[in-house]
């Protein structure tokens, strides 16, 4: 059966180059002969050796995800040196790759003194009406700006950056190691320029070499209908400016909504509440609204309604976000009983009662459930 190369390095199919370079790193180090002269280490490790070159070489990787070996075709033999030319592993250079992420030469070159900028986050607060149907805001934001004075240069008026004498504009010094691989060389970026390769000996008096200063500046933002409470506006390139006077990011407005003394928001749905007397509920009634856009529309009530009834006004909601069309107003009807009655309206309820047989004072006729017989009596 192939060999399991994904298994030998712990690691699972579609493990990314990243992975696989980072557990060769981790095993090499305990198991390398030099380093652990256990008999099965070393053999360990030239399992590990084979595993790393079978999966990062795009030729073999393929064939061992087809589930076959690809050191069958005698591309190299099993429990040779672990650094010849054909014994699993490709050589001095690819273990210099896997420790260092280079060659042992290094050769990276210098990295640029402009780099992209971050992006910005800042909260607005608005209103219900505001999200629902749309505004348009003006925020203060304090970020990162292009220095006006040397336009992202960093350097002085009438002056220029120079060639770092330490990495000669390399952006990297190299130093020479001792190890059981022999001398060693490794490269890391250059402290006197950061790795960039040059230097600024007259810094810009505004922004002191950085290209980009803080500002405050207000920006007008454009709010979509139908905005919900937490999501959030992209302003694409209104973020940080970025070193060297680079791109800027962007820059991410957060909705923050305010709570309405009428109205709440369920998506595009709205919701209200309406307060009715006992009367106008068992009667019906006609109930005029003023909806959140200010317009007035009546809410016919049905006799007999019950508190705790949901009234729909459809397309009296809020805008759909990506879509047409509106959602539903939700019209909670609450019923309100009389709490303090004088005499003549206790006696006109009372007479009510007695119509409808809900009298509590009589007894119930035999035969006939009252309004309490029937509560003791539901099956009778």
């Amino acid at each position: 059966m192939a060999t399991d190369y994904y298994g030998v390095l712990g690691l699972s199919r579609g493990a990314s180059d990243a992975d696989i370079k980072k557990a060769y790193r981790r095993l090499a180090r305990d198991l390398h002969p030099d380093v652990n002269p256990d008999p099965e280490a070393k053999e360990r490790f030239q399992e590990v050796s084979r595993a790393y070159q079978a999966l990062t070489d795009p030729d073999k990787r393929r064939i061992v995800d087809l589930g076959g070996d690809p050191f069958d075709a005698g591309a190299g033999a099993a429990g040779g040196s672990p650094f010849g030319a054909g014994a699993g592993f490709g050589g001095l250079g690819d273990i210099m790759d896997a420790f260092f992420g280079g060659g042992a030469m290094g050769g990276r070159g210098p990295r640029s003194r402009v780099r992209a900028g971050d992006d910005a986050l800042i909260r607005l607060e608005l209103d219900l009406e505001q999200t629902v149907f749309g505004t348009t805001e003006e925020i203060t934001v304090d970020t990162a700006v292009l220095c006006g004075t040397c336009s992202g240069a960093g350097t002085a008026p009438g002056t220029h950056p120079v060639t770092c004498s330490t990495c000669s504009g390399r952006g990297e010094v190299q130093s020479v190691q001792r190890s059981f691989l022999g001398q060693v060389v490794s490269s890391r970026p250059c402290p006197t320029c950061a790795g960039t390769g040059q230097v600024i000996p007259d810094p810009c008096p505004e922004c002191g070499s950085e290209g980009r200063v803080r500002a405050r500046r207000t920006i007008p933002v454009k709010v979509p209908a139908g905005v919900e409470d937490g999501m959030r506006i992209r302003l694409t390139g209104r973020g940080e400016v970025g070193p060297g006077g680079g791109p800027a990011g962007d820059l991410y407005v957060e909705i923050r909504e305010r709570p309405h003394e009428v109205f709440t928001r369920d998506g595009e749905d709205l919701h209200c509440h309406v307060t009715l007397p006992m009367t106008a509920a068992a009667l019906g009634t006609t109930l005029p609204l003023t909806l959140l856009d200010g317009e007035d529309t009546d809410v016919d009530v049905r006799p007999g309604t019950q508190s705790g009834t949901v009234l729909t006004l459809r397309g009296k909601g809020a805008p759909r976000l990506r879509a047409t069309g509106r959602g539903n107003l939700q019209v909670h009807v609450d019923v309100q009983t009389p709490t303090r009655l004088d005499a003549e309206q206790e006696k006109l309820l009372r007479e009510l009662a007695a119509l409808r047989g809900e009298d509590q004072r009589q007894p119930a006729a035999e035969g006939h459930g009252g309004l309490f017989s029937r509560v003791r009596n539901p099956f009778r």
